[in-house]
C-alpha cells in the first residue's frame, strides 16, 4: 500500500509538472527561494509569487524555452502513464458512484460557470472593441473630412497664389517697361543736359576770350588815344600824368577848345560804350555760369532720382517675387500629405 501511494504521488507529481511547466522549471530557477521557505512559504510561492513572475512576456517565453529543453525519457513517461491509469482505475473502483457523480457534477457546474463567465467577458470585450472601432472609424471619417477640406482650401490657395504670381509677373513686366522708358528718357535728358552744359562752357570760354580780347583792344586804343593826346601840345594839359581827364582852364582860347571838346566827347562816348559792352559781357558771363550751375544741379537731382527709383523698383520686384515664391512653395509643400488620407 505504501509503495502504491509513493508511486501514485510520484506519478501525480510528474503529470502535474508536465501539465504545468512552471512547477517543472521553478525548482531550477527558484532553488534558493524554495530552500529558504518552509512548507507554507513554498505553497504560497507556487500559488502567488510564481504566477506573478511569469505574467511578463519575456519571463513566459524564457519559461517555455526551458520547459521545451527538458528531456524526459519516453519509457519513463509511458511507465508513469500506466501507473497513473492503474491508480485511477483502482480509486474509481473503490469510490462510491454517487460521490463520483456528485464530484463530476460539481466539476461540470464549475466548468459551465467558468465558460459562462468567459462568454460574458468575451461578449463584453466584443462590445467594447466594437464601440472602440466605431469611435476610431468616426474619428477617421472626421479626420478624412477635415483633410479633404484642407485639401480643397490648399488647392484654392494654390490657384490664388498662381493667379497672384501671374499678376505680379505682369506687373513686373509693366514696371520693367516703364522703368526702361524712364531710364531712356533720363539718359536722353542727361545727354541733352551734358550737351547744353558743354555748349554753355564753350560759350563762356568764348565770352572770356572775347572779353580778354576786347579788354586788350580797349587798352591798346586807350594807349593810342593817350599817346595822340600827349603828343598834342594843346591837349596835353587835359590829361593828368596817370591818364585821367582834367577840366579845361577858363582862360583858354574858345576857338581851340571847341575841337578839343568834340574830340574829348567822342573819346568819352567811345569809352562809355566800351565800358557798357564790358559790363554786358560780364553780365552774360555771370548768367552763363549761373545757368551752368543750375543745369549741373538738375543733373545731380536727376541722377539721384534715377538711382532711387532703380533701387526701390529692384527692392519691390525682388520682395514681391520672394513673397510669391515662398507662398507658392509653402502651399505646394502642404498639399502632398492630404490626398493619402482623403480618399480613405
Amino acid at each position: 500500500m505504501q509503495k502504491e501511494t509513493h508511486c501514485g504521488v510520484s506519478v501525480l507529481g510528474v503529470c502535474a509538472a508536465v501539465s504545468h511547466p512552471p512547477l517543472l522549471v521553478s525548482p531550477q530557477t527558484s532553488k534558493e527561494d524554495l530552500l529558504q521557505a518552509d512548507f507554507e512559504g513554498a505553497l504560497k510561492f507556487f500559488r502567488v509569487q510564481l504566477p506573478k513572475r511569469y505574467r511578463a512576456a519575456e519571463n513566459a517565453r524564457r519559461l517555455m524555452e526551458q520547459a521545451c529543453n527538458i528531456k524526459v525519457p519516453t519509457k519513463k513517461l509511458k511507465k508513469f502513464e500506466k501507473e497513473y491509469q492503474t491508480l485511477r482505475e483502482s480509486q474509481l473502483q473503490q469510490e462510491d458512484p454517487i460521490d463520483r457523480y456528485q464530484r463530476e457534477n460539481r466539476r461540470l457546474q464549475e466548468a459551465s460557470m467558468r465558460l459562462e463567465q468567459e462568454n460574458d467577458d468575451l461578449a463584453h470585450e466584443l462590445v467594447t472593441s466594437k464601440i472602440a472601432l466605431r469611435n476610431d472609424l468616426d474619428q477617421a471619417e472626421d479626420k478624412a473630412d477635415v483633410l479633404n477640406k484642407e485639401l480643397l482650401s490648399t488647392k484654392q490657395r494654390l490657384v490664388e497664389t498662381e493667379e497672384e504670381k501671374r499678376r505680379h509677373e505682369e506687373e513686373t513686366a509693366q514696371l520693367k517697361e516703364v522703368f526702361r522708358r524712364e531710364l531712356e528718357k533720363a539718359e536722353m535728358e542727361i545727354k541733352k543736359t551734358t550737351a547744353i552744359i558743354a555748349e554753355y562752357k564753350q560759350i563762356c570760354s568764348q565770352l572770356s576770350t572775347r572779353l580778354e580780347k576786347q579788354q586788350a583792344a580797349t587798352k591798346e586804343e586807350l594807349d593810342i588815344v593817350r599817346n595822340k593826346v600827349m603828343s598834342c601840345e594843346h591837349c596835353r594839359d587835359l590829361f593828368s600824368p596817370v591818364g585821367s581827364l582834367q577840366a579845361s582852364s577858363p582862360g583858354g582860347d574858345g576857338t581851340s577848345s571847341e575841337p578839343l571838346d568834340e574830340e574829348k566827347d567822342g573819346l568819352k562816348e567811345q569809352l562809355r560804350q566800351l565800358e557798357l559792352e564790358l559790363a554786358q559781357t560780364k553780365l552774360q558771363l555771370v548768367e552763363a555760369k549761373c545757368r551752368i550751375q543750375e543745369l549741373e544741379h538738375q543733373r545731380g537731382v536727376l541722377m539721384t532720382e534715377i538711382q532711387a527709383a532703380k533701387n526701390s523698383w529692384f527692392s519691390k520686384t525682388l520682395g514681391s517675387l520672394k513673397s510669391s515664391a515662398s507662398s507658392s512653395s509653402s502651399s505646394v509643400s502642404q498639399t502632398p500629405s492630404s490626398p493619402k488620407d482623403g480618399p480613405a
